[in-house]
């Protein structure tokens, strides 16, 4: 019996003595924590650009089917497949005979009517007859002549001739056939200029403008070459949301063809001063973005927009300033106005 208080008065000591421990081991209530330690960045200015390749199209600068303007038999034609014309060349020819029949007839009528009229001003003169009678064959002439100057009009759309000067394409008639203004006889493209065709993505539409100089490639050619921007259309497209652009080639090059795929390079946003911070120093907010500036030992949270983004920096268009010191490290675990020390700089 005396054996067991014994035990319980040790274990009573024992256990009095370890709380007492832990007091004295426990930090005295309300003692504030010291500064947490990161890491500081300071903000610098540098290069970013966004390059982009687009597709486009290589187009000649004047294309046109080769329509007749009458209906008529082909008697003859000087289309050479592939050639080269200069404008004005006669390509087809159809049949005109029964209207240089009718011009013949109307010469002839001319020269009659004319002599009468030459007879009847002189007889105006010594008032052998009236001036009506005059003006009546004067009347005779002129009607000859306008008839005259349609048949020949007419006769001249019997001609089939180059608009202007460029390479023919394949022909779609023969000699003897029968042709309408529907028939299409060949077409001609323009060779000493080409143009070029491609679509800008609609939120860079703003940066494209006339006399605007862009760099191109096509395929199996590694030359660069260059086009100036002179017409673009004045909607987005609803289907690609982009804008067409055309641009007039500068360079002439054999290894440009019309209708070829061609690599647009373009660099929209191009900037050599940007404000650039690390990635990893953003904090996505529900509305918006923020970063945490180093303030005199002070964590000062901020609202920033950015701009471009690239593998470890990202531009910063608004909320610092070159030269500001932000916190690139521990970020989850500061509040605002938070005690904070650098570690280091960078």
């Amino acid at each position: 019996m005396r054996r067991t208080i014994i035990m319980a008065t040790a274990a009573a000591l024992l256990a009095v003595s370890c709380k007492d421990e832990k007091k004295q081991a426990a930090p005295p209530a309300g003692r504030q924590q010291g500064p947490m330690t990161v890491v500081g960045y300071i903000v610098k200015t540098g290069a970013v650009s966004e390059p982009l390749q687009l597709p486009g199209t290589l187009l000649p600068m004047e294309e046109t089917e080769i329509h007749t303007e009458v209906n008529g038999r082909v008697v003859s034609h000087a289309i050479n497949e592939g050639a080269y014309v200069t404008q004005g060349a006669l390509l087809v020819k159809l049949f005109d005979g029964d209207l240089q029949a009718q011009l013949k007839k109307l010469q002839v009528q001319l020269q009659i009517a004319e002599k009468t009229e030459e007879r009847n001003k002189e007889l105006l003169k010594i008032s052998g007859i009236s001036q009506q009678d005059y003006d009546l064959s004067f009347l005779q002439v002129s009607n000859i002549k306008a008839d005259i100057d349609l048949l020949k009009t007419n006769i001249a759309k019997t001609e089939i001739r180059a608009p202007f000067s460029g390479r023919i394409g394949f022909r779609n008639i023969s000699t003897g056939a029968y042709v309408t203004p529907a028939t299409v006889i060949t077409n001609i493209r323009q060779l000493n200029q080409m143009k070029l065709q491609f679509s800008v993505p609609e939120k860079y539409t703003s940066k494209i403008s006339n006399g605007q100089t862009i760099s191109f490639s096509v395929e199996g050619n590694s030359k660069k070459y260059l086009a100036k921007v002179y017409a673009n259309e004045a909607t987005v497209s609803a289907t690609s949301r982009g804008m067409n652009v055309r641009c007039i080639v500068q360079q002439s090059d054999a290894s440009l063809v019309s209708g070829a795929f061609a690599k647009v390079d373009m660099d929209f946003a191009k900037n050599s001063n940007a404000i650039l911070v690390p990635s990893q120093a953003i904090l996505p907010q529900a509305r918006g973005k923020k970063l945490i500036l180093y303030r005199d030992g002070i964590a000062k949270f901020v609202d920033v927009q950015t701009g471009i983004r690239d593998s470890a920096n990202i531009e910063i268009t608004s909320g610092v300033v070159p030269g500001d010191t932000i916190i690139t490290t521990g970020l989850l675990g500061l509040k605002p106005d938070a005690k904070v020390k650098l570690s280091k700089v960078q």
